[in-house]
């Protein structure tokens, strides 16, 4: 039987014992890998694998051996509790074995769970999980987890006090980061908020995400469209000391004063526009782009970006004599000053 959505990530965390088996499947193998653990574990708690209630197979062992699988799930444990026989990176190849393995299969019986890769519609192995009346099949593809994922998973590092605003924020994480990196996200924020009363807000969200790759020009950008001019030189030596260049200074900067021009502009006001803004901005660097839209206005916003465009042309152009870094500069501060006016 084919499992989806909704009834896919709820079984994935109340498991049926009296199941037969679950093929889980999906081109991300760190999709694949995190929704196994979290069904294995659900199946024989914290202490399965210690307790020798798991047994590993590797596919390609079972392709030597056939009869592995038909003897793992038959196998009686020292200790009490359900078993589940694991064959990870499964193939066609091993569609054979896996069949006698579920035909054979009997109540108390260790369950099934087979991992693979991306598998055709026509693939045996899937179709032998599909057309079973008491085994699961599950595809999972590039969605983003959804809104009851993110709680589910949060309640089971121990957050279960979380405001809407940052909820909102790491769904909009969720959509960023990989699967793995996402749940590294969360449960550095359940360690975070470790005995601590208050609600998780936007700005723990914030502290726990993983730095992006922009990361290290957002103090610049700041400072520049917050008129704090004497400390752009400071910041800028750093810069050029990690290898940031004069272009992709001055685009990354564009970038950011084309956004803060959107939301000035915006007729429902900076903060709908940077609400409306894709990819989303979130936690506090979206209440500080809001105040920076607002401070400058739409019409110093014009001149900013004026003074851009001038400084990019002159960098791309071949009679240019300066240096680079120092037409830069000169730009950062005469934006700095304007934004002071």
């Amino acid at each position: 039987m084919k499992l989806t959505g909704r009834d896919a990530n709820r079984y994935f965390t109340k498991p049926d014992p009296a199941r037969t088996g679950l093929l889980i499947y999906s081109a991300d193998a760190m999709r694949v890998a995190l929704k196994r653990q979290e069904v294995i574990e659900a199946l024989l708690g914290p202490n399965g694998e210690e307790e020798m209630r798991l047994s590993r197979i590797p596919s390609a062992e079972l392709r030597k051996d056939p009869a592995m699988l038909l003897d793992a799930i038959k196998a009686i444990s020292f200790f009490p509790g359900p078993r589940v026989a694991f064959v990870e990176d499964a193939t066609d190849t091993i569609a054979p074995a896996v069949a006698n393995a579920l035909q054979d299969w009997t109540a108390g019986d260790a369950q099934v769970v087979v991992t693979a890769g991306q598998l055709k519609a026509t693939s045996k192995l899937r179709k032998l999980f599909e057309n079973h009346s008491n085994a699961y099949a599950v595809g999972l593809y590039d969605d983003p987890p959804s809104r009851e994922e993110i709680e589910a998973e949060l309640a089971r590092s121990g957050l279960t006090r979380i405001d809407p605003q940052a909820m909102t924020d790491l769904t909009t994480l969720s959509r960023e980061l990989s699967p793995g990196d996402f749940r590294q996200t969360l449960e550095k924020l359940a360690l975070y908020k470790l005995n601590d009363g208050d609600p998780a807000n936007s700005a723990d969200v914030a502290a726990c995400a993983p730095a992006t790759s922009e990361a290290a020009l957002d103090d610049i950008l700041n400072i520049v469209a917050e008129a704090r001019s004497g400390e752009i030189g400071p910041i800028l030596n750093k810069l050029k000391a990690q290898g940031v260049n004069a272009v992709s200074l001055c685009i990354s900067t564009t970038r950011h004063f084309r956004t803060l021009y959107a939301a000035a502009a915006d007729p429902g006001g900076a903060a709908n526009g940077v609400a409306r803004m894709r990819p989303p901005i979130y936690g506090p660097r979206r209440d500080r782009m809001i105040r920076q839209a607002q401070n400058w206005g739409p019409a110093k916003l014009e001149t900013a970006l004026t003074i851009l465009t001038d400084t990019d042309l002159k960098l791309r152009s071949a009679g240019q004599r300066a240096p680079a870094m120092a037409l830069v500069e000169r730009m950062l501060i005469r934006l700095a000053m304007l934004a002071a006016k």
